[in-house]
């Protein structure tokens, strides 16, 4: 009896362990941060320059913003939970020829963006990134685009705003969903500090939104995919692409993802035209934005 004792309460104090564990490290483990320094130098071969936009903290935040040839309108990109630009502005030319310009935020503490993180000042940080784009663009033409971890910040944008469309790769409906994927013994309930409840602000939402799913995602289930899908208002015009044989971050290789992706950014009749040909921003801020720092660069 007392071996069976002494074993359960080994168990017991294993798993506050790991409980608290989890607790202290999970910024480690959501956001995959890698610092870049601000010297570092960008290479793509398409026309790009730096942006930089301050926080409500006074936190230096960092994107890049790709130029499309006689553009139609602009994409709001959030990306994943790793990587930095360097890797995700890879992914630039697949808006891009469809003849939308691309602006890629960084969120803070990911490559030259700064500050402390907490999902408010995440969400603020995004909300801050659309308004940048509504110095230079109506709402009509900007496309909020969210990719697995970044949908916990495209769908509040969109949410809060009213862009032309909201397209989702791999979201979840929260984020505790892909964490019991992972390890679903954990009480996540009382262990996340980061909710990132995009199931609840979804419902806000007013513009299309279609969703990219593969249906052998091992790390946001398809599931989660489907509730969220589920939680869109019935007036909403909605849409979700299941990929069966797709997985978490391959549905590019897949060219019923390219053929939807550029009917969904095709504008009918609409004259090609860009921030650059408007001259200038509300108030008379050069069309660049106010916090553009940097230059065309390639």
């Amino acid at each position: 009896m007392l071996a069976w004792l002494t074993l359960l309460a080994t168990l017991v104090v294993g798993y506050a362990v790991l409980c608290l564990v989890y607790y202290l490290l999970q910024e480690r483990l959501i956001f995959v941060r890698r610092p870049l320094s601000r010297n570092y130098h960008f290479r793509f071969q398409q026309t790009f320059e730096e942006r930089w936009i301050t926080g409500a903290d006074g936190a230096e935040l960092h994107g890049l913003y790709f130029h499309a040839r006689e553009a139609v309108g602009v994409l709001l990109y959030f990306h994943g939970n790793s990587g930095t630009l360097r890797r995700w502005g890879k992914r630039a030319p697949r808006f891009l020829r469809s003849g939308y310009s691309v602006l890629m935020p960084e969120p803070r503490g990911y490559g030259k963006s700064g500050g402390r993180l907490s999902e408010q000042a995440l969400l603020d940080d995004a909300l801050l990134w659309y308004d940048h784009l509504l110095a230079q663009w109506p709402e009509d033409r900007i496309v909020v685009y969210g990719r697995s971890l970044g949908s916990g910040l495209a769908v509040p944008v969109a949410a809060w705003r009213n862009p032309r469309c909201l397209i989702l790769e791999s979201p979840f409906a929260r984020l505790i969903d892909p964490a019991r994927n992972y390890f679903r013994w954990l009480p996540y309930t009382w262990l996340l500090k980061y909710r990132f409840a995009n199931h609840l602000a979804i419902r806000q939402v007013r513009c299309p939104v279609h969703i990219f799913h593969g249906e052998r995602d091992g790390v946001v289930p398809v599931a989660s995919a489907m509730r969220l899908y589920a939680s869109i208002p019935s007036a909403v015009e909605r849409q979700i692409h299941l990929f069966p044989t797709g997985h978490h971050s391959d549905l590019a290789r897949f060219a019923r993802y390219h053929r939807t992706l550029r009917s969904l950014l095709a504008v009918p009749g609409m004259p090609a035209a860009g921030p650059w040909r408007a001259g200038r921003a509300p108030g008379g801020a050069d069309d660049r934005g106010a916090a553009a720092r940097a230059g065309p660069q390639r």
